[in-house]
Parts: C-alpha cells; structure tokens; sequence
C-alpha cells in the first residue's frame, strides 16, 4: 500500500516537473523529461528506502550497494521512458503531457518489480 502512496507522490514529483519544465518554461520535451526523471528518482529513493520497504544498510558498502543497484535500474527505466516518449510525441503525435502520463504507467510497473525483487530485497 505504502507503494502506491509514495509511487502516487514520485509520479506527481515527475509529472509537475516534467509540465513545469516542458510548458511553463518551454523547454525541449527530452531535457524537461531528464530534469523531471533526476528530480523524481531523488525523491524515490528516499521515500522507498524508508517508507515503503524499510530497507536497513548497516554498512557502508551496503549503502553503496542499494543505492547503486536503485539508480542503475532506474536508469534502465529512464531509457524505456524516453523511448517510449520518443515514439508517442514524435512518432504518434501524442501531446506531450499526455504522453509523459501514459508511460509513467509502465515505468511505474517495472519500477516496483525491480525494487520489490532485486534492489530492496529483504536479505537474512
């Protein structure tokens, strides 16, 4: 549950400041979308860490590991987004705002698979 709530909140972080970016201040829609997702994954990982799967690293070098193993498949799905926002603006001539809310849906489904399964896993 705590998933939704904080994944409601990265994509409102996302979706803001993507507009912010891209209408408000009119720039490109792949630099608004970058600024959007580096704004978006800070607030991710802070939130995931410690709201929704209560991740403990006692050292270091495990913090290091976590927060490592989160950017890079977050980055993986950064390039899914711009791919997908690519095709949509570019390619279908979908408005961009539109667009950048239709695939934070498949960024978000991937996104939990690879903190609940991989990033965030509970280890004994």
């Amino acid at each position: 549950m705590m998933y939704i709530i904080m994944g409601g909140f990265t994509t409102l972080v996302n979706i803001v400041s993507f507009w912010l970016c891209n209408d408000i201040l009119g720039i490109n829609y792949v630099v608004s979308n970058t600024v959007a997702w580096i704004l978006s994954v800070i607030f991710a990982y802070v939130t995931n860490k410690r709201f929704v799967f209560d991740s403990y690293t006692p050292t270091w070098r495990d913090r290091v590991r976590e927060a490592t193993s989160f950017f890079g498949f977050r980055f993986l799905t950064y390039l899914v987004d711009i791919a997908v926002m690519i095709l949509l603006i570019s390619g279908l001539g979908i408005a961009p705002l539109w667009a950048k809310i239709w695939t934070n849906i498949i960024v978000l489904i991937l996104n939990y698979i690879f903190s609940k399964w991989i990033i965030f896993k509970i280890r004994n």
